[in-house]
């Protein structure tokens, strides 16, 4: 894919065949990153065979591959699909590490494909195969990919070419040559003496068990809550979300939280609610925290201005000490969030007169390209950040507050009568994500799954209906699935009614 060395390490490879006296060439088809698929080399080398001439291929022919290099682990599976990997001939050199591709993260829910299905397909497809992190071990020796993929097929001896043959393609290239060289020894090394690893599949998020203390007299209060009136399993999940709504907000939000939790955890025992695990607590606990850490331009502001962003965004680029780095950001703000960070009464005011909100929306929405090294956007951007002592008292915060009160009215409404509908409504709010039109979106679909709670509680797999509303919610950003199902969902309920002649 793009910007991970493919042209020079289909330049390595060529190079290295030609200093053996071998004929050799390579040829590329864009694939335009990963917008439209990665960008394919491919390379036909052979000896000499007296004075004649060879005529050599232009693109690969599936089953008469020897070797077959992903520098992402999905594109080693797509080389499967294309038969270009055979257990009769092919070695397969595969980084295991995902770089997702856009298909995956256009999704609004989760659309990472399974790499497991690769996993299992590998030592079937290919005669061998060389698969571990290459991606990680470059930036743990400062290059690329591209070096440690070079260092792998030389120590996978598939070519009859002998270390320094390779290493010597490299110091010709003449370029990052030191580093490179690292990386290249790191590849053939771990391919020579082989550590057991597989790509695993992907599994559920693992929480931290808490504390004995967190040193704050106000933040141990919260933590012997948890201890206290909770089942143990669940207490991983709460200090997790405590921990993030005091980040978000203080410790007067997090136990706000903690109030909501209580009343949930009470209604849930007096369900009996250790017959499903306390499903409906848990899920309570995950939801409730993600959307009283909903996103605003408060929240976006101080994520922008953290020193620890910076030095995180620092080491991914490799600054150095001497070096100045500016990041240039994109933001496009609309009325509607600006109106959000006004006090309750002045935002409301102004979405009551769509004229002046009209017309000081032609003013702010539109987009801006900011620097958030420069001393002006940094300030500008701290201050706003700075705005969460007073976010309990903006319009943003009053909307979010009833909108929250209103979803948990509805699951505490339903649970007496479907535990496994109230459970299901919680997990509803995996629709509401992001901020400005982003939110907007998540919120229509959001209100649009809810709609059909009421003529599904008490029905069979009412919980197995609402989740495949939701999955349809997130299919497509315009609804048109999510019509689809709500008019499924109709019909079904339709065919059950009793006809009367």
């Amino acid at each position: 894919m793009g910007g991970q060395g493919g042209g020079v390490l289909s330049d390595w490879i060529v190079a290295l065949a030609e200093s053996q006296n071998w004929a050799a060439q390579s040829t590329s088809v864009p694939g335009v990153a990963q917008r439209t698929g990665a960008t394919i080399y491919y390379v036909e080398m052979m000896p000499p065979q007296g004075d004649r001439m060879p005529v050599l291929s232009l693109m690969p022919t599936p089953g008469d591959v020897d070797v077959v290099m992903a520098a992402e682990y999905m594109e080693a599976g797509r080389s499967m699909m294309r038969g270009l990997v055979t257990p009769e001939r092919t070695t397969l050199i595969a980084s295991s590490h995902r770089s997702l591709a856009v298909s995956e993260k256009e999704q609004a829910g989760d659309g990472i494909a399974d790499s497991g299905v690769v996993v299992e397909a590998t030592p079937v497809a290919a005669k061998r195969s060389v698969v571990f992190d290459m991606q990680t071990m470059a930036e743990k020796n400062g290059s690329v990919i591209s070096a440690v993929m070079f260092g792998a097929l030389a120590g996978a001896k598939v070519l009859p070419f002998d270390r320094e043959a390779f290493e010597g393609a490299i110091r010709a290239g003449g370029k990052g040559v030191t580093q490179s060289l690292k990386a290249f020894g790191a590849g053939f090394d771990r391919t020579v003496s082989p550590v057991a690893e597989v790509a695993e599949p992907r599994s559920g998020k693992e929480f931290l068990e808490p504390p004995q203390s967190l040193k704050d007299p106000r933040l141990d209060k919260l933590l012997q809550q948890i201890r206290q009136n909770y089942p143990a399993a669940l207490t991983p999940l709460l200090y997790t979300a405590i921990t993030r709504l005091v980040d978000y907000q203080d410790p007067a939000y997090a136990q706000d939280y903690l109030d909501r939790i209580a009343a949930i955890h009470r209604l849930d025992t007096s369900l009996s609610g250790e017959r499903h695990n306390f499903a409906l607590t848990r899920e309570a606990a995950k939801y409730v925290a993600i959307a009283m850490a909903y996103d605003d331009v408060i929240r976006v502001a101080d994520l922008k201005t953290r020193a620890s962003r910076f030095a995180r965004v620092d080491a991914e680029v490799g600054k150095k000490q001497d070096q100045l780095l500016y990041m240039t950001e994109f933001m496009h703000p609309r009325m509607e969030e600006v109106a959000g960070t006004m006090p309750a009464g002045l935002g409301r005011w102004l979405e009551n007169h769509p004229a002046v909100f009209n017309r000081l929306d032609k003013l702010v929405n539109r987009g801006r390209r900011v620097q958030t090294r420069t001393v002006f956007w940094f300030f500008s951007l701290y201050m706003v950040g700075g705005m969460r002592r007073f976010r309990r008292g903006l319009l943003r915060h009053e909307k979010e507050l009833a909108h929250l009160n209103g979803w948990l009215k509805l699951v505490t409404e339903t649970a007496p009568k479907d535990y496994p509908l109230a459970v299901e409504i919680l997990k509803c709010r995996r629709l509401v994500k992001g901020y400005s039109d982003t939110a907007a979106r998540g919120n229509s679909r959001f209100e649009r799954v809810l709609q059909s709670v009421p003529q599904l509680i008490g029905k069979p797999d009412s919980a197995g209906w609402l989740r495949r509303l939701t999955t349809a919610a997130l299919a497509d950003e315009d609804g048109t699935k999510l019509t689809g199902a709500q008019k499924t969902l109709e019909t079904a309920f339709e065919a059950e009614q009793p006809r009367v002649a």
